[in-house]
C-alpha cells in the first residue's frame, strides 16, 4: 500500500480495480480533456454528465489556449488518458483556478504525479505553470485495457534516473551543475531503480503489485524533486536526445519507448554500466527499438551527431556528458549497430 508522504504533490490517491466507479457523481460541474480510446474505456465507469469533452489535438500552447477560452464554466476539470490528456488538464486547471483529477489509463509518462505542465512552443518542449490532482485515480480495470507494453513504458521514465543521475554527478564534477549537488537525491534516486529492478516480472506482467511499481517510483521520484526544485536526478542526456528527436521529426513518441532508447545510446556516451541497464530494459521487454518508433537509421544517426549542437544552441538545458562530447560518425554508427530498424 502506497502513503503518501511529504514532498509529493498528489493531495489524495486512490487505487483499486474500480477506483474510478461513479467519481463524475462527486465532483460537481466538470469537463474532461481526453483523447478517442481513453473516454471510450471509462466514460461509462466515470458516471455524471460532463458539461464538456475535449478531445486532445496537440500540446502545441497556441491550440490550447484557444481550446481553454472556449470551455464551458466549471469547477473541476478531469484529464483521463496518457500524457497529452493529463498535462492538457493539467494547463486548463493552472489557467482556470479549477480542481484537477488525473485519471491516467496508461502508466508510460509520469504527467499524472507531476505538478509543472509539459506543453510545446513550435515544437520544443516546455514546462510551465503547476497543478496537483485531488485525487489521483489509479483504476486497475482501466488501465489493463491499454497493450501491456504501454504500461511496462512507465519503467522507462523512471529508468532516466540511470543516466540523468550520472550526468548531475558529472555536471558537478566539471564545477557545472546548475543547482547545489545533493548526494541524498541521487541515493534516493538509486533506491527507486533498485526497487524497480527487483520488481521487473511484475512490471513485465502488469500485475497489480507491478503497476503500483510503477505508480510508486513516480511518486517517490516527487519527494525527492519537488523540494530540490527541480528534476535533475532524472532528466539528462537521454532526454536531450529525445528532444532532438522529436523536433527533427515533428511527432510525438510514447514517451518511456522514447527515453529508453536515450537511455541506450547515452549510457554508452557515459561508460556507464550500458549493459546491466540494457539488460534490465531486455527483460521487463520495454519497447525502445527504432523499428518499434518508426525512426529510421538515418534519422537517428543524423540526431546523434547532432545532439551536442542542439544542447549548446538551448542555454537552458542542463549540463550534461553531450557537453564535452566528441560524437564520430564512426562512434555512433558502432552504438546503434544492434538496433532494430
Amino acid at each position: 500500500m502506497i502513503h503518501l508522504k511529504e514532498n509529493t504533490n498528489v493531495i489524495d490517491l486512490r487505487y483499486g480495480q474500480d477506483a474510478c466507479e461513479g467519481l463524475g457523481k462527486e465532483i460537481g460541474k466538470f469537463c474532461v480533456m481526453t483523447m478517442d480510446i481513453p473516454w471510450k474505456v471509462s466514460k461509462d465507469k466515470l458516471g455524471g454528465t460532463p458539461l464538456e469533452v475535449v478531445f486532445i489535438e496537440t500540446m502545441e500552447e497556441k491550440w490550447l489556449d484557444q481550446m481553454c477560452d472556449k470551455l464551458t464554466d466549471c469547477d473541476t476539470v478531469v484529464g483521463i488518458g496518457g500524457g497529452m490528456a493529463i498535462d492538457a488538464a493539467k494547463y486548463v486547471s493552472w489557467k482556470k483556478g479549477w480542481r484537477l483529477v488525473s485519471i491516467p489509463t496508461i502508466l508510460s509518462v509520469d504527467a499524472f504525479t507531476t505538478p509543472s505542465v509539459g506543453i510545446r512552443r513550435n515544437h520544443e518542449v516546455v514546462y510551465i505553470g503547476q497543478s496537483s490532482p485531488n485525487p489521483l485515480v489509479i483504476d486497475f480495470g482501466i488501465i489493463r485495457t491499454a497493450p501491456p507494453e504501454l504500461n511496462i513504458a512507465g519503467i522507462g521514465d523512471l529508468l532516466s534516473m540511470h543516466t540523468a543521475s550520472f550526468d548531475w554527478t558529472y555536471a558537478n564534477l566539471k564545477g557545472k551543475s546548475e543547482f547545489p549537488y545533493n548526494k541524498n537525491s541521487i541515493e534516493k534516486a538509486n533506491r527507486i531503480l533498485q526497487m524497480l529492478y527487483g520488481l521487473l516480472g511484475d512490471i513485465r506482467e502488469n500485475t497489480n503489485k507491478g503497476l503500483m511499481a510503477i505508480v510508486e517510483g513516480y511518486i517517490d521520484l516527487n519527494t525527492i524533486c519537488l523540494p530540490a526544485g527541480h528534476f535533475r536526478v532524472e532528466e539528462g542526456s537521454e532526454h536531450y536526445l529525445f528532444y532532438e528527436l522529436e523536433e527533427r521529426l515533428k511527432r510525438p513518441f510514447v514517451h518511456g519507448y522514447i527515453v529508453g532508447l536515450g537511455i541506450y545510446v547515452m549510457s554508452q556516451l557515459q561508460g556507464n554500466s550500458f549493459q546491466f541497464i540494457k539488460n534490465v530494459m531486455d527483460e521487463v521487454t520495454l519497447p525502445y527499438h527504432p523499428k518499434i518508433l518508426d525512426i529510421g537509421k538515418q534519422d537517428l544517426l543524423n540526431s546523434i551527431l547532432n545532439v551536442r549542437s542542439y544542447v549548446e544552441s538551448r542555454p537552458k538545458l542542463w549540463y550534461t556528458v553531450i557537453n564535452d562530447s566528441h560524437i564520430t560518425k564512426d562512434w555512433a554508427e558502432e552504438t546503434i549497430k544492434d538496433l532494430l530498424f
